[in-house]
């Protein structure tokens, strides 16, 4: 049975505590056998303890450092240390050989090294050759603070030596390096500007009211340069499309937010060679597109996003290394119980459950705990609407217990839902010392909208009510809460938990599920009568 999530990070505190364990753990069978190539070309003493070692480290499940000692008597442990500095040092340099090819940034590099080797070496036009191919290079993949660097060594050179450059040669190159200073910079600042926009949000969720919102606008306006219609560099529109994004993002301004997901898309699609260049972008791009889709409820598009996305999961491309394998595993898990969410198919989603948590197990060395958060809110959703509540609290307690300063916005909705699974099971021994204390921690957090408020009171006034009275009441409150669904700033409970579907399934006698894929069917219909219409 896979492990939940809250015993993978004591595993990964017990298990990953050294750095070349780690990296050996992560080894592919053919960077392994790769290594062991590379590094028998030198038949050294030195080389062959530390194949020794790599092995020993190979076959061990946790590392022990005393196990390790005794496996390779008689190294003493300061010799130890100096053999595994050593293999770790190996191991990078086996790992860059192999991987140049397949990345442009290891390309680049290597070219500017030869080209710094050639010009030590005082062979001038040689070096000159081997910047012009960087140059291009970096041109052709938009590397712009690679091409500083080539363009810094060849000032350096002409600035040093008389090379007989022509002065048009040489103005044009003063030129290029002014106008890449100017690019990197606008560069920086929209970098920096959608870095730390995503940081506010995994720090805080959404915008929780308009002293929130007034700092982000305000945030946001300083921030962002002067005529930002003008740019046209991908990766200066790629920023600033990422910046829009959280912008709208946090302020639950969703229609903006698919926009300019749909824009950061978009701009692979114009050229598909930077799919390979910055695949990561890609792989985050196309998770924000579902994102919007999902707060969106654009089922068809969702759909079709997803099978594009799955379809990439499978290329070379998507596997060229662990963090894209990884990534595309996290993001599609998400996509796939989002779509369970928005559909009401909870049972069909909770069979996802056990393939995903033997995934997060699998990578559990390389998983933050901002998304091992996220899949246990979504999986105590599912729970929750499959009506399994206990299994929904057992879920939203490891959220409620770890205690990590990440997504306050999560820490309330945890507690809330976790309530109202308690009143689901009807605990009403507990439920008056729950809502006070979720209440409080909710005021305290500053996570209080009309719509939570709303949910406690109905809960409080439900006590001690007979089943008919129960039902006028569940009506009153549906009624109360059904007109804010549109209000912006009252969004953030329905992003979380689709309360009023829920409130609806109390008032009809239905099951959730059942509501919502009703819901479901019934946007399929609307939008096959447009077509029709069309």
């Amino acid at each position: 049975m896979a492990l939940g999530f809250g015993r993978l990070f004591v595993m990964m505190s017990n298990r990953f505590t050294d750095a070349l364990f780690n990296l050996i753990r992560s080894l592919e069978k053919s960077e392994k056998r790769h290594f062991k190539l590379y590094i028998k070309r030198s038949s050294s003493n030195e080389n062959l303890k530390i194949i020794q070692l790599f092995d020993a480290l190979d076959k061990m499940k946790e590392y022990d450092e005393a196990v390790l000692l005794k496996r390779l008597s008689p190294v003493t442990k300061p010799q130890l240390a100096n053999l595994k500095a050593h293999l770790y040092k190996q191991l990078l340099a086996s790992l860059r050989l192999l991987k140049t090819s397949v990345n442009i940034d290891l390309q680049l590099s290597e070219l500017l090294d030869n080209a710094r080797v050639l010009y030590n070496k005082g062979l001038k036009l040689q070096s000159f050759k081997m910047l012009e191919r960087a140059k291009e290079l970096a041109k052709a993949n938009h590397k712009y603070n690679f091409l500083a660097q080539v363009i810094s060594l060849e000032k350096k050179i002409e600035t040093l030596h008389i090379t007989r450059s022509s002065i048009e040669k040489t103005e044009l190159l003063a030129t290029e390096a002014s106008e890449i200073s100017v690019h990197i910079e606008r560069v920086i600042k929209l970098s920096n500007l959608a870095l730390l926009l995503y940081r506010w949000y995994v720090q805080n969720g959404y915008a929780r009211n308009k002293e929130d919102e007034k700092g982000i606008n305000e945030y946001f306006k300083q921030m962002l340069p002067p005529h930002p219609e003008s740019i046209t560099d991908f990766y200066e529109r790629l920023y600033l499309y990422q910046s829009y994004c959280w912008y709208a993002f946090i302020r639950q301004d969703f229609l903006q937010y698919y926009r300019y997901s749909k824009k950061w898309i978009d701009l692979f699609d114009a050229e598909p060679n930077m799919v390979n260049v910055e695949t990561g972008h890609y792989v985050k791009g196309m998770h924000t597109l579902l994102n919007a889709l999902f707060n969106l409820r654009n089922f068809q598009q969702f759909q079709i996003t997803l099978k594009k996305f799955i379809k990439f999961s499978q290329t070379e491309t998507a596997n060229t290394n662990d963090n894209f394998r990884i990534h595309t595993f996290i993001y599609i898990s998400a996509a796939k119980i989002n779509w369970h969410i928005m559909t009401g198919t909870f049972k069909e989603g909770l069979a996802l459950i056990a393939d995903i948590e033997k995934g997060l197990e699998d990578y559990a060395l390389y998983i933050d705990r901002h998304r091992v958060l996220v899949f246990n809110y979504k999986i105590a959703t599912l729970y929750f609407g499959n009506g399994d509540y206990e299994r929904c609290i057992d879920y939203l307690q490891k959220i409620i217990n770890d205690n990590v300063n990440l997504r306050i916005d999560l820490q309330c909705y945890a507690r809330l839902l976790h309530l109202m699974a308690h009143f689901e099971l009807g605990n009403d021994v507990i439920l008056e010392s729950l809502i006070k204390s979720v209440y409080r921690f909710m005021a305290k957090m500053k996570n209080l909208t009309v719509v939570e408020k709303e949910i406690f009171k109905f809960i409080r006034s439900s006590f001690n009510l007979s089943p008919k009275l129960l039902k006028s009441e569940l009506e009153s409150f549906l009624n109360r809460i059904k007109h804010l669904e549109k209000n912006r700033y009252e969004t953030r409970a329905f992003a979380y938990l689709d309360v009023i579907s829920w409130a609806e399934s109390k008032v009809y006698g239905k099951p959730m599920s059942y509501i919502m894929q009703q819901k479901y069917h019934n946007s399929k219909k609307r939008n096959y009568s447009k077509a029709v219409l069309v």
